[in-house]
């Protein structure tokens, strides 16, 4: 593998023997492939690069925007609710009216593009199925693409699969969950696909080629003349949201559509856009239907947003649940701006896998997914997430027991007593020990996270909960921070500061148990040196890289040329 200009690896270059039939300006540099030239066709391209065309200039700007909040924050500056739209907090004001086809959401699930976990997702029981290109997906070509002719199959009803080692044939139910698809953030390029010479926007692939092939047949076999559904993550201000809005007006424009067709929920998983909701909603205001509380990457944002102040530092990051102040604050303002609003406010994800050959191991992990779920239904969430199909039965009939026949609480529980909590509710210092199970544990899930998505997993099951990118963000940001200041450890590191010298101990005795977890074959043939080394670099770097996946996508890039000679990789 060629080691790049930034010391990123440069994408290895294969010869095509074949090409896609592209409009002007449009190259693609991923594989061809006959299934992915039905995704990949001249017009749903056009339609692609119109839209990176017309919104590139937006996007460069959203995120130079973030990048001067970021150096704000490092001078010492707060997040805080924005003076200038104060008049949108204020003022009387609501929604589009929710589509009738999703106005009951009490549990959705969650999960990658692949075929089997389509069909299964779909099938699970769930209201919803979040169909995901971001965190749970390994954005590699192979990924993205074949998740596009997926959805556009599943969108048709043909979706089908037939297991060979299990000799089984997976296909629909007649009654299927609801299909939200989310794409990527802004911040992601699509290296595969360059448009005028740059990489195009990840996001904005994502949605257009899954928009143009199905937004035609969604909206008559499942949203009821509405749709398609989409989820919006990563966004940080309501300038990112009314970039959206601008996006799905010209797609509905484009394919002639009614105005407010599409409908979309935005995460509020970055703690700038907490102080945003608001803005946010009133930007969407004719497409959105609702904010979904993104616990784990919000979690990970604190830190991020805090990497220069080492009064914030945070506990061990299972400490810190839905019950510290800061966490709770949170989700009771998005639950009050929500109904205020018109729109659902979604609750967290419950990241809890069946444990079968553990049945007492098993009911206490269900016992805490009830827990959490009777938290979300009482404060007023309309719905909530989860990642697995054994929990939906849990997690239904807790909303159900406490809604009733109502499809949701939007108009029933408004939470008037959120609208005292202050800024200093929604920043309060979590409270917690540090310790040294901590520091193992965020270095064995962030190399094994890591390990997987190189090799292609973007969710990934590690010791009985289903992780995806944020918790493995969540595991490097705050080793980070704790090497960056020095932290002296509580508990079973009682005294123990730590610095390079401890990380580097932990980082050897983390992998020698992963090897021994996962067995010498397994762990030999797997990335798990690379993703170390990577792993590593960005716990010890002297600046916090904004993403890992930024930083990791540079070595699942593989490029195709029509021709020239071969690069291979190592």
């Amino acid at each position: 593998m060629d080691i790049g200009t930034y010391g990123y690896p440069t994408p290895a270059v294969k010869k095509i023997e074949s090409y896609y039939d592209v409009p002007e300006g449009v190259d693609i540099r991923g594989r061809y492939d006959a299934e992915f030239a039905k995704i990949l066709t001249k017009d749903a391209l056009k339609f692609v690069a119109d839209l990176q065309r017309e919104f590139r200039n937006h996007i460069k700007y959203a995120l130079e925007c973030r990048r001067e909040a970021k150096k704000k924050y490092n001078e010492g500056a707060l997040p805080e609710f924005d003076p200038a739209t104060r008049y949108i907090r204020e003022q009387e004001w609501v929604c589009a009216p929710v589509p009738p086809a999703v106005a009951d959401r009490k549990v959705e699930i969650t999960g990658p593009v692949d075929r089997k976990m389509v069909i299964n997702a779909l099938n699970s029981g769930a209201k919803v199925f979040m169909a995901d290109f971001e965190d749970a997906l390994s954005p590699g070509w192979e990924n993205l693409m074949r998740g596009q002719v997926n959805l556009k199959d599943a969108v048709a009803g043909t979706i089908s699969l037939h297991d060979k080692a299990r000799n089984r044939v997976y296909k629909l139910n007649d009654q299927t969950a609801k299909l939200f698809v989310r794409p990527r953030g802004w911040h992601l390029p699509e290296a595969h696909i360059l448009i005028d010479g740059e990489p195009a926007t990840g996001c904005l692939v994502d949605f257009g080629l899954y928009f143009y092939h199905s937004y035609s047949a969604f909206r008559r076999t499942q949203g009821a003349g509405f749709g398609p559904f989409f989820y919006l993550p990563k966004m940080e201000h309501s300038r990112e949201a009314k970039i959206w809005n601008s996006v799905f007006e010209k797609a509905e424009d484009v394919v002639g559509i009614e105005r407010g067709s599409i409908r979309a929920t935005v995460l509020i998983e970055t703690l700038p856009a907490v102080f945003q909701m608001n803005e946010i909603l009133y930007e969407l205001k004719e497409h959105s239907v609702g904010l979904n509380c993104g616990r784990w990457d919000y979690i990970f944002s604190y830190v991020k947003t805090f990497q220069a102040h080492p009064d914030r530092l945070l506990p061990d990051r299972v400490q810190v649940g839905m019950t510290q102040h800061f966490m709770k604050s949170y989700s009771d303002l998005l639950i009050r701006t929500c109904h205020r609003r018109g729109v659902h406010a979604m609750g967290g994800m419950a990241a809890q896998i069946p444990i079968k050959d553990d049945p007492v191991a098993n009911e206490a992990a269900l016992e805490l997914v009830r827990k959490d779920k009777l938290r979300e239904v009482k404060a007023g969430h309309d719905g909530t997430w989860a990642a697995h199909p054994g929990l939906i039965p849990a997690c239904m009939e807790i909303f159900n027991n406490n809604m009733g026949n109502a499809s949701n609480q939007i108009d029933t529980v408004k939470r008037e007593d959120a609208a005292n909590l202050t800024e200093q509710d929604l920043l309060q210092i979590p409270i917690g020990t540090r310790t040294m199970e901590g520091l193992r544990l965020n270095t064995r899930v962030g190399i094994q996270y890591l390990a997987a998505w190189l090799s292609g997993s973007g969710c990934v099951p590690l010791y009985n909960l289903m992780e995806d990118a944020a918790t493995a963000e969540i595991s490097r940001v705050q080793n980070w921070q704790w090497l960056k200041y020095g932290v002296e450890l509580d508990e079973d590191g009682l005294g123990e500061k730590v610095n390079k010298d401890l990380f580097d101990r932990v980082v050897e005795e983390e992998m020698a148990r992963i090897e021994k977890e996962v067995g010498t074959v397994k762990f030999e043939k797997g990335m798990y040196k690379a993703a170390c080394k990577i792993f590593t670099r960005q716990c010890t770097s002297p600046t916090l890289d904004d993403f890992l996946t930024l930083d990791a996508y540079n070595y699942i890039v593989v490029h195709h040329a029509k021709e020239g000679p071969v690069k291979a990789l190592n």
